[in-house]
Order: structure tokens, then sequence, then C-alpha cells
């Protein structure tokens, strides 16, 4: 077996798919790196890994490079709970206004300026760091774009009066599901290592519709991490959807033209590349 180089995001979001893939029987080549999902993105940008679960924004920027593994992701349709703009006023009232954003994810960094500049018409300012650098505080900054686990430990803390669940301010302006991670699989691993490919992705699904079948015994698992209760913990992994079938595929195309038209990335993102070519059986 060939060595396959893997990323993994290391929030509670992934459970049903990582904790899963922890008890299986993996190929010891098979060697998997944690990290948030900006670090994922340079890894796989790098070649430091085969693929990873990446921000959908890093494969809209190189999609030459990669293929979509088909029928992953980390998404949601409504209210995702971890991905939130935390505000001191209501967002009609942040143009010029300071607002930090994380820098764990380009995906969520682009929807929160397409969720104020084109849903809300305000014209913010930004500033990318770490939500909890002590430096910050002594910076005028009226929102707060937060991700993962760190959304999840601000909402338990309750210190924002305005919560924006991002995801579900898409849903609402769209009609569609918001898909933040997808699995990237760079083009050079699909075209050497095709057979592996394949078995890690059907490995990948399995694990996947094995965890949704134990998601309480999930959430009793995870939910310390936080920490939060296995009840909120249980609620927010049943928002969470780590599938891509066609209505998610058309929310990634319409992000896509979103960032297309505000020259953030270039046309070549669209049509969506995915391996295997078509589901089986299809």
């Amino acid at each position: 077996m060939s060595r396959v180089r893997i990323g993994m995001v290391n929030y509670i979001n992934t459970a049903p798919i990582y904790e899963e893939w922890k008890n299986c029987s993996i190929d010891p080549e098979w060697i998997v790196t944690e990290a948030p999902p900006s670090t994922l993105n340079t890894l796989l940008a790098e070649d430091r890994l085969d693929l990873g679960l990446v921000s959908c924004y890093e494969y809209a920027q190189r999609p030459l490079k990669y293929r979509i593994l088909r029928d992953l992701s980390i998404s949601a349709t409504g209210p995702v709970g971890s991905v939130f703009l935390f505000a001191t006023v209501p967002p009609e009232e942040l143009s010029d206004k300071l607002i930090l954003l994380t820098r764990q994810s380009e995906t969520s960094a682009a929807l929160v300026k397409i969720v104020l500049e084109e849903f809300y018409s305000v014209r913010p300012r930004y500033l990318v760091g770490d939500i909890y650098d002590p430096g910050n505080k002594q910076k005028e900054i009226s929102a707060v774009l937060a991700i993962g686990d760190d959304a999840l430990r601000l909402r338990e803390e309750g210190q924002y009066p305005v919560q924006l669940d991002l995801a579900d301010v898409w849903n609402k302006h769209t009609g569609l599901p918001f898909v933040f991670a997808v699995f990237a699989v760079r083009e050079e691993f699909v075209a050497s290592q095709p057979k592996v490919l394949t078995q890690l992705w059907q490995t990948l699904i399995e694990c996947r519709d094995r965890g949704k079948s134990r998601l309480k015994e999930i959430s009793r698992l995870v939910a310390p991490r936080i920490p939060m209760d296995m009840e909120s913990c249980h609620r927010y992994l049943r928002q969470i959807e780590h599938n891509l079938d066609l209505e998610h595929q058309q929310a990634l195309k319409a992000f896509f033209q979103h960032l297309i038209r505000r020259g953030e990335i270039s046309a070549n993102a669209l049509p969506l590349k995915f391996f295997p070519d078509q589901l089986p059986g299809s």
C-alpha cells in the first residue's frame, strides 16, 4: 500500500467522520495530520498533503490543482451553529466599524464579506488575526468572526449581544445550503493512485454513515472539548451535513459565482471537478 498524506480538521464538527475513522482498522500508511482549515489549505497547496478537508475557498483558488471527493463536505442548510459574526451592534450598523476575522478559515472570511457587503449593504473595515489575542483589546473592534470550536465557546460565554449565524443568513437570502469545507485531492494523486484513492474515499463514506447512526454516542464523547453539555452538542452535530448532493453542489457553485463577480477567484473554479467522476451505480 502506498503512503497517503491526509489532512483532517480537528474541530468537533468533523467528529461523525473522524471519530469513526480513528476506530477503524486504517492502513498504517494512511497518515493523518490534524489542523485548522487554514493550515491544511497551506499544506495541500504546497504539496505536503495528498488530500485534505480544506476550506472550499482553497479549492476555488486553485481549481486546476484539485478535485473534490464526491458526497463529502462540512455543510449546513440553515443555522450551522459554529460560524458566527459576534457583534456589539446590529449588522446594519457596521459600516466603517472594525471587524476581527479569524485566520482559521478563508471560506468563512469570504462569506462574512458577502453577507455584510452584499446582503446588508455595509462596508466595514477588516482585521485578520487571533480572536483571543490580548492585544486586540486595545483596538475598537465592533465584531468578531469566529468558527468551529472557538465559535462554540463564544456562544457559551454569551458576551456579544448580536450573534449572526452566517450559514443561516446565506440560506435565507439564497434558499441554499452553505458548503464550508470539502475533501480536496491533488490531481497528481488522482492520476497516480486511483485505486488507493477509491478505497480511501469509500472508507470516508463508510465512516460518515456509521457516525451519523452513532451521533448521540459521539456527542457524549466530544462535548467536553468545548465544554458543552451532551444535548447541546447533539443538537449542534445534527445541524452539520457531511454529504455533497446536487443541492449542495448548486450552493457551492453559487458561492463561487459570488467570488468570481467580486474578483476574488478566476472563472476556472467552475465547473466543479469530482473524484470519482460518478457515484457508483449512477
